[in-house]
């Protein structure tokens, strides 16, 4: 008898099928497997704080009776005695009763009197006043004196220095001349021969305030000129 086979119930077929399908399925189980995580457990214990009592020690502050530091040494006097001729001046000296009891009177100590030092207050220096101190003679005589004093000096005239050098100074209250300075100079030497020849120049009539001389504070020109 010829056995007959089905072809539907022929597994042979589908062979390749159920090859793929268990090829994806250990495919996820072996992918499912590296992707899953694990944890440890641990065990955590939970400490219980004790309080411990323990004894304060009590510190006691005991008072110490220290000795009284030594006292300080005597100061050593001199014993040697000076000897002083009777004809020497003692200046503050002092007289001292041997004899004086309790009724004697002593008669009260008088400082001297001190003596004050006098401030001498400088004199005010006038620019202008009623009366302007003028020299002997007028300006001609002045100009006169100091062409025929000034002294060129070589220095400015090898260099061919010239010009006018301003020259101030006080005119005291008898007419002399005091604090001369150069106000404006041109160098050369021509300003110390400027100083040296109003220094030397003869007295002034002074100059009046209220008609009485006061000092006043002038200025002249001194002219160096090369011919």
């Amino acid at each position: 008898m010829e056995l007959k086979k089905s072809p539907k119930a022929d597994l042979e077929n589908k062979k390749g099928i159920f090859t793929s399908l268990g090829l994806v399925v250990a495919l996820v189980i072996t992918l499912v497997a590296f992707e899953w995580k694990s944890y440890d457990k641990e065990q955590i214990e939970v400490a219980v704080r004790t309080a411990i009592e323990t004894e304060e020690e009590m510190i006691i502050q005991t008072e110490q009776n220290l000795p009284p530091p030594p006292p300080p040494p005597p100061a050593q006097v001199s014993q040697e005695i000076e000897i002083v001729e009777d004809d020497v001046e003692i200046e503050n000296e002092v007289e001292i009763n041997a004899e004086a009891t309790e009724s004697t009177v002593i008669e009260e100590y008088v400082a001297p009197p001190v003596v004050e030092e006098e401030v001498v207050a400088e004199e005010e220096i006038f620019q202008i006043v009623e009366e302007m101190p003028m020299p002997e003679g007028g300006e001609e005589a002045l100009y006169k004196y100091l062409n025929e004093n000034i002294r060129y000096p070589i220095v400015a005239m090898e260099s061919g220095i010239q010009g006018r050098v301003y020259v101030t100074f006080v005119v005291e209250k008898d007419g002399s001349i005091t604090d001369v300075k150069v106000l404006r100079g041109i160098g050369g030497g021509c300003d110390e021969e400027a100083v040296r020849v109003v220094k030397a120049m003869p007295a002034w009539k002074p100059g009046k305030q209220r008609g009485r001389p006061v000092r006043v504070l002038y200025r002249i020109p001194v002219n160096f000129t090369l011919n």
